[in-house]
């Protein structure tokens, strides 16, 4: 078996895994979350690079020749270093790519105002990996971002429909609004929050656009293996699903099953 990796912290990645598995079924999948260490967004750059090293490792030596960091922390802190200082060293053919790029790229078609929004995690927002990576692609947007360290504990104690959210939710909100009242596009920079769209699309004002990564990320994944035959071809396709964690199965698969909408049966590792 030679499956897509994809890897998080925690579980948000799962919203990725699902996305990716609902537009290209076909192919072998294999997740690693690494919920023992989780989160990741409060860590330090330099921990959050060794970290994903040892789950990008991980998930080559079961055989992955790409592997998708589906965690938003992970992406801005440690994937440009593993793609140009690990990947040449250990080995060149294999492929290591990201979340935030894909989002960046396709924003400059939906913003209007050309004032966009970003909320996701302190560890994110520090980094100004969304400012850097759509200045590069469209320099005439203006970015605001608005940390949500609240968030992904909402989500991960299964709190994101309760009514203890909504107050969470439109403090962010209201938050940027008042940095930027010209956003009419934002970004949901951590795989957790779609989780919160019912309660987002509640308090935000009507004509701001929400935007997930999920759909984005899957769509960029399927172009980039029709541009690259070659990695196709090394891409197992029995449309099987494998998960692994660095938690409890137990744990794991209670939480997993509130992303995936269904029920799974990971195995436990060490990393």
């Amino acid at each position: 078996m030679s499956p897509i990796g994809i890897f998080d912290s925690g579980y948000g990645g799962l919203t990725i895994l699902r996305t990716i598995r609902q537009l290209m079924p076909q192919y072998d999948y294999l997740y690693l979350g690494d919920n023992a260490r989780t989160p990741y967004g409060t860590r330090s750059f330099e921990v959050v690079y060794e970290f994903t090293l040892q789950a990008v490792n991980r998930l080559f030596l079961e055989g992955c020749p790409l592997v998708i960091l589906g965690c938003n922390t992970a992406s801005a802190k440690a994937l440009r270093t593993i793609q140009q200082h690990d990947l040449p060293q250990t080995d060149p053919s294999r492929r290591v790519l990201g979340v935030i790029r894909p989002t960046a790229e396709c924003i400059g078609n939906i913003t209007q105002t050309r004032h966009v929004g970003i909320f996701a995690t302190p560890g994110t927002i520090r980094s100004r990996t969304y400012d850097l990576e759509i200045a590069k692609l469209h320099p005439d947007i203006k970015v605001t971002g608005v940390a949500c360290p609240m968030w992904v504990p909402l989500v991960e104690n299964n709190e994101a429909h309760m009514p203890g959210a909504d107050y969470f939710v439109k403090q962010k909100i209201d938050e940027l609004l008042a940095l930027d009242p010209q956003v009419d596009s934002i970004i949901l920079g951590c795989t957790h929050y779609p989780l919160l769209m019912d309660k987002i699309q509640q308090h935000i004002p009507s004509g701001i656009k929400v935007i997930p990564q999920g759909d984005y990320v899957a769509t960029s994944l399927q172009y980039y293996l029709q541009r690259h035959p070659e990695m196709q071809s090394r891409i197992s396709q029995s449309g099987t699903l494998r998960l692994l964690t660095t938690e409890q199965p137990e744990q794991f698969n209670e939480s997993a099953a509130i992303f995936l909408d269904h029920p799974v049966d990971a195995v436990r590792i060490t990393l």
